[in-house]
């Protein structure tokens, strides 16, 4: 009997991912990204704790690792260069402030394409302009191709999901900003970078470089107190022109860095917020990753958060015989916990890097963090075991 025909929206990496558990359980799956090509580069994931093993049972574990950055830790710097804390990334057993598992968004995606295109369809190019629901199944709608039909459809379009405004309604009901923004991009390394991150954190915001494993380069890091209306402006030259005023004054590399932002074809500024739904489903949609339950960057946990629920929203469909309801309830019932941990840690660090108003104290510090909250962000699911659903 052929598997279930599901759509996915999304090919960074909660889409991909789904799709690698999805044909292993027999469905028939096809992925459908915007862009005209996987987007290169990025700002560098983590992969801890729990999702290292989601990684294993990929038996990714190889080639994950083969395309890690290998950042041997990370450096907080002031504002004349002087060290003033060291982090490595042997910490914590590889589940610290820099994780064993540190990899750059776009290497992440190509290792999950290079494992599953030749059993995925994959559309580039293209975005669902429509679709509509039935008891058995959705129809939709692309912008630059005919309507199809699918059992299934699943919405892996990260933060600012257009898959989800179609579904479940406009962005504002469901963002939470954080009172931050985040901007990167790559830069030559003429800051005779080696395998060290370097961060200069000061009140309100930071710079910071990044190595990555091409030697000749680096990627140049930036967080900043920002408003949503001041972050209301999407064109690449508004945004530069935002982060150079956000930095003016700010000291260490700081200049030199910003001097290579016009230049830079990758450069990304957006809003540090997160995604709260009460629910991540509804009728044959769902929600995955990002676009569901974004916790954002000040978590560290994105991407974690996407691989084990690619693993979970799998597992769960091909147990309950791809029956929507009885496997979307599952898999959030169980992945909700992680998802709370995950959004309260960001919470917490982007509270902890607000400049509190005169005379007030500032809203969190680490150390007052509940280590019980950090270890259910980190390690918050037993990873069910799904092998009985494999297909005959």
């Amino acid at each position: 009997m052929p598997g279930p025909r599901v759509l996915i929206a999304g090919a960074s990496i909660a889409g991909p991912a789904l799709a690698h558990w999805l044909t292993h359980y027999g469905a028939e799956v096809t992925v459908v990204e915007r862009a005209p090509a996987l987007r290169p580069g990025g700002q560098a994931v983590d992969a801890r704790g729990v999702a290292r093993e989601v990684i294993r049972r990929m038996g990714l574990d190889e080639q994950v690792r083969a395309a890690r950055t290998e950042t041997a830790g990370a450096r907080f710097v002031d504002e004349d260069g002087a060290v003033l804390q060291t982090f490595s990334a042997e910490d914590d057993g590889g589940d610290g402030f820099i994780a064993d598992i540190e990899i750059l968004r776009g290497d992440l995606s190509q290792v999950l394409h290079d494992a599953t295109r030749d059993r995925v369809g994959y559309v580039f190019g293209d975005r669902i302009a429509a679709l509509t629901q039935d008891a058995d199944g959705v129809d939709v709608t692309f912008a630059d191709g005919p309507t199809r039909r699918f059992d299934l459809v699943v919405g892996a379009d990260g933060l600012h999901s257009s898959l989800r405004a179609l579904a479940f309604g406009p962005p504002e009901r469901y963002l939470r900003h954080l009172g931050h923004a985040m901007a990167f991009y790559t830069v030559p390394n003429d800051f005779g970078l080696d395998r060290w991150l370097l961060d200069c954190v000061v009140p309100g915001r930071s710079a910071g470089l990044r190595p990555i494993r091409d030697a000749a380069l680096g990627m140049a890091l930036f967080s900043f107190s920002a408003t949503e209306g001041e972050l209301a402006r999407r064109d690449p030259d508004g945004q530069k022109a935002l982060l150079r005023d956000k930095m003016a004054g700010l000291g260490w590399l700081t200049p030199q860095i910003l001097a290579h932002a016009d230049g830079a074809e990758d450069f990304y500024l957006d809003a540090v917020a997160q995604v709260v739904m009460d629910r991540w489903s509804t009728g044959r949609v769902a929600l995955l990753g990002d676009a569901a339950f974004c916790s954002s960057p000040m978590s560290g946990q994105g991407t974690s958060l996407a691989l084990v629920g690619a693993y979970v929203l799998a597992g769960e469909l091909a147990a309950a015989q791809w029956q929507p309801e009885p496997a979307f309830a599952a898999y959030e019932r169980l992945l909700r916990p992680m998802v709370d941990a995950n959004q309260q840690v960001g919470q917490w660090n982007a509270a902890s890097r607000t400049v509190p108003a005169p005379g007030e104290p500032p809203a969190t510090s680490p150390e007052d963090w509940d280590m019980a909250v950090i270890e259910r962000a980190i390690n918050g699911l037993d990873l069910p075991d799904y092998a009985g659903t494999d297909p005959a």
